[in-house]
């Protein structure tokens, strides 16, 4: 007769592997959907390198950004069918993708700033921040996440929290009343991500792995902090000043 301890259960190793496949995979399809959407009348229906953007630095961000997605969802195949020796060396070419959207996130918020130009209104500096401090908690998440490459359950929480850490952006661009251009919502909406991921490890694990709990700690520190931040006049002189580089 087979005992219980027999049976397979959440968090058995025997089914762990399938069950993180399944999650990790479908987390990127949700954030990859969100993207779509929200960037979808502005970039992707308006013909991508077509689409009217008012410099071409935004249209390499544009592409950059969505490579990095794609090569998520390509990153997850990989993984769930078991080329895992293709997965890790593809994630060196990661590295370089996502050193570029840093670069091109931090160079578009500075042609944004720049669009202002040398009278930008207090609030647009102010909350010129908000960029800054998304590319900032993605580099963080995202080399920590090609440091610990050798321990998985690490390495793949901490890339989508970096990825959760650029969602506000296309959520703030849904065609929706409650979060179409609604900073706060879009903010709190992209926190949904966050809850599975939590939701996740307690429910696979019984409890919240590590590299989940100093994800979201560096996600809730940084959003608290900036709000008073870009209100210093400190940053304020420093937004006027990169967006008068004309980068």
């Amino acid at each position: 007769m087979a005992t219980a301890s027999a049976v397979p259960q959440v968090g058995d190793s025997r089914i762990g592997k399938r069950w993180d496949r399944l999650f990790f995979g479908g987390m990127v399809l949700l954030m990859l959907a969100t993207v779509a959407v929200g960037f979808a009348h502005t970039y992707y229906m308006a013909g991508v390198f077509a689409a009217p953007l008012r410099s071409r630095v935004l249209q390499v961000h544009g592409a950059v950004f969505s490579l990095w997605m794609i090569l998520l969802l390509v990153q997850a195949t990989l993984v769930a069918s078991g080329q895992v020796r293709i997965h890790r060396r593809l994630g060196v070419a990661g590295v370089f993708i996502a050193a570029g959207v840093v670069v091109l996130g931090v160079l578009a918020a500075g042609d944004s700033l720049a669009h202002q130009g040398p009278q930008a209104p207090a609030a647009i500096l102010s909350f010129a921040i908000t960029p800054f401090t998304d590319m900032l908690v993605f580099a963080i998440l995202a080399g920590a996440a090609f440091v610990l490459r050798r321990k998985p359950a690490a390495h793949k929480r901490l890339i989508l929290f970096a990825t959760i850490a650029m969602m506000r952006a296309a959520l703030f661009r849904w065609p929706f009343p409650f979060l179409y251009h609604n900073q706060v919502r879009a903010l709190l909406a992209s926190y949904v991500f966050v809850l599975m991921v939590v939701a996740y490890d307690l429910w696979s694990e019984r409890r919240v792995r590590r590299a989940t709990m100093w994800a979201v700690a560096l996600l809730l520190f940084v959003h608290a902090v900036r709000i008073p931040m870009g209100q210093t006049e400190g940053w304020r002189a420093f937004a006027q000043w990169f967006g008068s580089l004309g980068i």
